[in-house]
C-alpha cells in the first residue's frame, strides 16, 4: 500500500541530522559519486603523512574512512575541526581510537593552531576554505587536498523551493575564484578537476530529511514553511518517478612552496 504525503513527510522530518552519516537514503535516494574518490586518496595521502588537520570534519565519517584505508599507517599528529556542537561531540567519539584530536572552531574563524603545524590539510565540502588560514597552518612543501561543492549544486532541487535564483548566488563556490583566493593565500595550485553528478530522490521523505541535514539549501526550511511545494514535488514523484538534480563538485590540491634552497 502507498504511503501518504503525510506518513512520509512526518518521517522525513523525523530522522536525526547530526552527522554526515548518509546511509538513511540508501534505497530512497542516490547520489554519483566523482571519479577521483576523495576518501579512498585521501586515505591514501594520510598513510604518507606526519601532522594532518581534517577541516570542518561533521560527525568524523568521512575522516574515519579515510584512515581505515590508510591502516596501520597514519599521522603521528592528527586534528579534526567542527563548529557544530553535536557533531563535535559526534566526532570525538568516532575519531579518538585513531588517536585524533577534534577541536570545537567555527568554520570561518581563525584555526587555534601555529603556523606550519601541518604537512597535509583535508577538507571534504568546507562551507567557506579561509585560504590565509589553510595557507598559515601548512608546512613549507604541504599540500591541501579537499573536495569543494561547486556551483549551482542541487539547484533544481533550490529553485523547486525558492524559485529563479540569481546569477550571482548561481555562480557562488565558482571553483576558479577559489583558485584565485588560494593563489593569493600564497599557495600553488596542482590540480582542479570538477564533476556534474546526476542525483535521484524517489520519496518526499528523502527530500525533507535532505534539506533538514543540508540546511544552507533552503535557509529556514520547515516542513510547515513549505508544504505547498513539498506537496506539488510529492505528487510529481508519484505520477513521474524520481525527482533529478545535478550536483557540483570539485577536487583541489594544493601545496605551500618550500623556501628556494641555495646551493
Amino acid at each position: 500500500m502507498d504511503r501518504t504525503f503525510e506518513e512520509l513527510v512526518a518521517e522525513g522530518a523525523a530522522v536525526p541530522t547530526d552527522g554526515w552519516d548518509f546511509s538513511w537514503f540508501a534505497g530512497r535516494a542516490t547520489e554519483e559519486r566523482p571519479e577521483w574518490g576523495y576518501a579512498r586518496s585521501a586515505g591514501e595521502r594520510l598513510a604518507r603523512a606526519r601532522a594532518a588537520l581534517d577541516l570542518q570534519t561533521g560527525g568524523g565519517e568521512v575522516l574515519d574512512f579515510a584512515l581505515r584505508q590508510a591502516a596501520p599507517a597514519r599521522p603521528t599528529l592528527l586534528a579534526a575541526t567542527e563548529g557544530w556542537p553535536p557533531n563535535v561531540a559526534r566526532a570525538t567519539a568516532l575519531l579518538a581510537p585513531h588517536g585524533a584530536v577534534v577541536v570545537a572552531a567555527p568554520d570561518t574563524a581563525p584555526l587555534p593552531f601555529a603556523d606550519a603545524s601541518f604537512d597535509l590539510v583535508l577538507s571534504r565540502h568546507p562551507v567557506t576554505p579561509v585560504w590565509p588560514e589553510i595557507a598559515r597552518v601548512l608546512r613549507p612543501g604541504g599540500t591541501y587536498f579537499a573536495q569543494h561543492v561547486g556551483p549551482a549544486s542541487a539547484f533544481e532541487l533550490v529553485e523547486h523551493f525558492l524559485g529563479p535564483q540569481p546569477e550571482a548566488v548561481r555562480g557562488g563556490r565558482d571553483p576558479e575564484r577559489e583558485r584565485e583566493g588560494a593563489e593569493a593565500a600564497g599557495l600553488e595550485v596542482e590540480e582542479l578537476r570538477t564533476a556534474r553528478l546526476r542525483m535521484e530522490f524517489y520519496d518526499i521523505a528523502a527530500v525533507v530529511h535532505f534539506l533538514r541535514k543540508v540546511i544552507w539549501m533552503v535557509p529556514g526550511f520547515t516542513v510547515e514553511a513549505y508544504e505547498e511545494r513539498l506537496r506539488t514535488l510529492h505528487e510529481e514523484v508519484t505520477a513521474g518517478g524520481p525527482f533529478v538534480a545535478h550536483s557540483t563538485r570539485h577536487l583541489f590540491v594544493a601545496r605551500k612552496p618550500a623556501p628556494e634552497t641555495i646551493a
